[in-house]
């Protein structure tokens, strides 16, 4: 029940109203008894700096911050995080006492929920299709997790070289070789996946229009000793998965990313655990 002393917290995107973090926050205060909602706002560069001092104007626990805002955030807030700082994005932000502090969840979120498979991180040699904003957090991640070596397939395009050098310092910071290849390099790609533990497509490539498609020219390159993760969590099964599944490998969605960056974001916030399990077969229902 709504009253007097309610908090707010919420969501700042653009668009805002598919996000389905409002399910799952307000399912996880009400679990909790905490006297506080959770809502979506439309928010983009234009009312960004007026969202962000809304956050303490209005006393809010604090705010989710997705697609476009999460580098141009970083101008409106007190401090960051070591993640967030390296990562050079926020997803979410925490209210302490007038001041606001930047948190990137994503790889957190990302990590956890590969834990949750009984996949190692440690020491294993990974390969990532993609390299925007998700991409980025989870390889920072994975690096400060002490991933063996990470490899990244991106477009030859231009942001190639300055992603190029962003994780060449990524590297130096946290001592895992990331190298990054052109996705076209077909015969390279090959030899990575032959030799890697754990293969992430964080492209779009297996949903909307695309989802029909594949984001490795052969699935033959796949094998017994991968596991796939997919950041795509709608449809539930993408064509990878599907692909990976009838060879008998273990494949997963990117629905255990979401849950779990945005209970983190919960424990940032409340200092309570979200109810996972329960959360998790809501959202299924949803998806």
């Amino acid at each position: 029940m709504i009253s007097g002393k309610t908090k707010l917290t919420g969501f700042f995107a653009k668009p805002a109203s598919h996000s389905l973090s409002p399910l799952m926050h307000n399912l996880a205060l009400s679990h909790w008894g905490i006297d506080a909602v959770y809502l979506a706002f439309e928010v983009d560069q234009t009312n960004l700096r007026q969202a962000v001092e809304s956050i303490r104007t209005l006393d809010m626990l604090g705010v989710n911050v997705s697609m476009p805002n999460k580098t141009a955030v970083l101008a409106y807030l007190d401090q960051l995080s070591p993640e967030a700082e390296l990562i050079g994005a926020v997803n979410t932000i925490v209210h302490q006492e007038q001041r606001l502090i930047g948190y990137n969840t994503d790889g957190m979120g990302f990590v956890r929920s590969v834990n949750e498979t009984g996949h190692p991180i440690k020491n294993q040699k990974i390969v990532v299709l993609g390299a925007g904003g998700a991409a980025k957090a989870i390889v920072v991640q994975m690096a400060l997790e002490g991933a063996q070596e990470i490899t990244i397939y991106k477009r030859l395009n231009a942001t190639f070289l300055p992603l190029k050098e962003y994780f060449v310092k990524v590297s130096e910071k946290t001592g895992c070789p990331i190298r990054l290849h052109d996705y076209a390099d077909e015969s390279q790609l090959a030899l990575d996946l032959s030799q890697a533990n754990l293969l992430i497509n964080a492209t779009d490539i297996g949903m909307g229009s695309k989802k029909d498609q594949l984001p490795i020219a052969d699935v033959k390159l796949l094998h017994s000793q991968l596991a796939v993760f997919d950041l795509i969590y709608f449809p539930s099964e993408t064509r990878l998965i599907q692909e990976a599944k009838k060879m008998g490998i273990k494949a997963y969605n990117g629905l255990g990313m979401l849950i779990h960056q945005g209970a983190i974001a919960f424990e940032l916030w409340t200092h309570r655990e979200m109810p996972v399990q329960n959360i998790r077969e809501q959202l299924e229902q949803e998806v």
